[in-house]
């Protein structure tokens, strides 16, 4: 009886070494989505006088703001500070997501189109 190639994976060999290099990958992508959610992004706004530090879990971790851009009668200045650095800390955190998991992964193509 002639053995048959399923979908051009060959014999049981090679698809246990595909399972063992996608086992691999899933780890490799697990232990880089560890290190991204420990990692930590500051960004500053008006020249430094608001600064702010977010996780890579996206969570706001801190917000420094020095005393002398706090005026009462301009409330709006303020706020727009601390959402422009948290809105570059938050940028900064996506790209270094992204950057890391491209290059595991390129294109979400990566492992032969397996994704």
């Amino acid at each position: 009886m002639a053995r048959q190639n399923f979908g051009g994976f060959g014999g049981g060999a090679n698809m246990q070494q595909l399972m063992r290099q996608a086992q691999k990958m899933q780890q490799m992508m697990t232990d880089a989505q560890e290190k991204l959610d420990a990692a930590e992004y500051e960004a500053q706004s008006g020249g430094g006088v608001v600064s702010v530090k977010v996780s890579g879990k996206r969570e706001l971790l801190s917000i420094t703001i020095d005393p002398k851009v706090v005026d009462p009668d301009d409330v709006e200045m303020l706020q727009d500070l601390v959402m422009a650095a948290v809105n570059e800390a938050l940028r900064k955190g996506e790209e270094t997501r992204e950057t890391t998991m491209n290059k595991m992964a390129p294109g979400m193509g990566g492992m032969g189109g397996l994704f």
